[in-house]
């Protein structure tokens, strides 16, 4: 509830009070065009950083590493955006903050560390396939025996009403 009461009702309440002092001390006009201003630069931003973060993932992808730190970085960036949406001076300072690369691979890092200390303390928390492959390896691939578990067999109903007494055949692939 501290979160939801702190982004629906403090966060408005404390925006308006900031576009109002700077509204009052640089004027109305002068106001809106630096809010239209950081909402465009942020969007350049926002466009540049994602396209990067989205062709290192691509690569790691590529060599069979797991784009952890990628997906971390694509979220922060969301949220980025969605702040710098948020007409305001306040909202647009998170959201650049987000967006430069220094500061979001600072708070990627945090958000993986906690990531990682959350799976430790038993909530599980997974990327990718859970067929106990390795990097680079697909899990639709022979398993680690290098088997192929091929079962083939009959069997006969025993007991049922109705049951034919010919053998039907399974087979399991």
């Amino acid at each position: 509830m501290g979160v939801l009461f702190l982004m629906f009702i403090v966060l408005p309440v404390v925006e308006m009070v900031v576009l109002i002092q700077v509204g009052t001390a640089i004027g109305l006009l002068n106001t809106i065009g630096l809010v239209l201003l950081t909402a465009i630069i942020g969007a350049a931003l926002l466009r540049q950083q994602g396209l990067a973060t989205l062709l290192k993932a691509n690569q790691r992808l590529n060599s069979g590493e797991l784009p952890a730190k990628e997906v971390a970085e694509g979220l922060i960036l969301a949220v980025g955006g969605a702040l710098l949406l948020t007409p305001g001076f306040v909202t647009d300072t998170f959201g650049l903050i987000c967006l430069l690369p220094f500061t979001r691979h600072w708070l990627a890092g945090i958000a993986l560390k906690r990531m990682v200390v959350a799976g430790s303390s038993g909530n599980r928390f997974q990327f990718g396939a859970t067929f106990g492959t390795g990097p680079g390896q697909s899990p639709f691939q022979k398993g680690p025996g290098g088997r192929n578990d091929i079962i083939e067999g009959e069997f006969e109903r025993e007991g049922e009403k109705g049951a034919s007494s010919a053998p039907e055949s399974i087979e399991k692939k």
